[in-house]
């Protein structure tokens, strides 16, 4: 997986009753675009994941916004 800054992370939900999600990269902690991403959530939250394969990468050049 490789992300750049302005990408957006897609979480699947994992479990029964539990809502896919999205969340902007706004730091890339790995070498060459890859993991660990410092992200912010949509509610505002931030942390610092490392994406399993539920995620997907929303490229910002693929969104059509830049």
């Amino acid at each position: 997986m490789q992300a750049k800054v302005g990408d957006r992370l897609r979480f699947k939900g994992r479990q029964v009753g539990m809502k896919e999600h999205t969340a902007e990269v706004v730091a890339v902690l790995g070498e060459d675009g890859q993991p660990p991403y410092r992200v912010r959530h949509d509610n505002g939250h931030e942390a610092v994941v490392a994406p399993e394969s539920d995620c997907v990468v929303e490229h910002h050049d693929e969104r059509g916004t830049g």
